[in-house]
């Protein structure tokens, strides 16, 4: 599509300091199987991330949307050769990083596919709710291609986080 990733990543700067990547205060890294277990295993990890961080006040809603990403990039940008290919790279790669006033969830995967909320016409539907579930509970979203070595894409979620005092 024609969005830039200046215009993608705006929604992580709005109302806030710089981003810095480089200046979180905090930051875990899982890699994911290309399994729908896979799903279960990030919430657990982003739990005990959580737990470590005490980061308690949006504790259910971070969970819930990294559980949404992570179906999401399994469901719609994992191929099965991907699948077969896991041995050497898993195709997938949870990302969370925290500063003082926001924590920021980023899925990667290997497709360059840019993700798309489906009509909210039949919210009834088995399926086709996660992002609308991922931009009710995040403060915002987004996406990002990668570049370089990198193939894929980034999906993140934005939560702001309350600061003592």
């Amino acid at each position: 599509m024609g969005t830039n990733g200046s215009t993608m990543l705006k929604p992580l700067r709005q109302g806030l300091p710089p981003l810095d990547p480089a200046a979180a205060s905090d930051a875990a890294s899982c890699a994911l199987p290309a399994r729908y277990e896979a799903v279960g295993e990030a919430r657990r990890f982003t739990r005990k991330t959580l737990e470590q961080w005490d980061a308690g006040e949006r504790f259910d809603d971070i969970c819930l949307v990294v559980s949404e990403l992570v179906t999401n990039a399994l469901r719609h940008a994992v191929s099965a050769t991907a699948c077969r290919a896991e041995a050497h790279q898993p195709p997938v790669r949870l990302h969370l990083m925290r500063w003082s006033e926001r924590l920021v969830c980023a899925v990667r995967d290997p497709s360059h596919e840019s993700p798309v909320p489906r009509d909210s016409d039949d919210f009834s539907a088995e399926s086709g709710r996660g992002l609308f579930l991922v931009d009710s509970f995040a403060d915002s979203w987004g996406w990002h291609p990668l570049a370089g070595a990198l193939e894929g894409k980034v999906v993140w979620a934005m939560f702001r986080l309350h600061t003592a005092g």
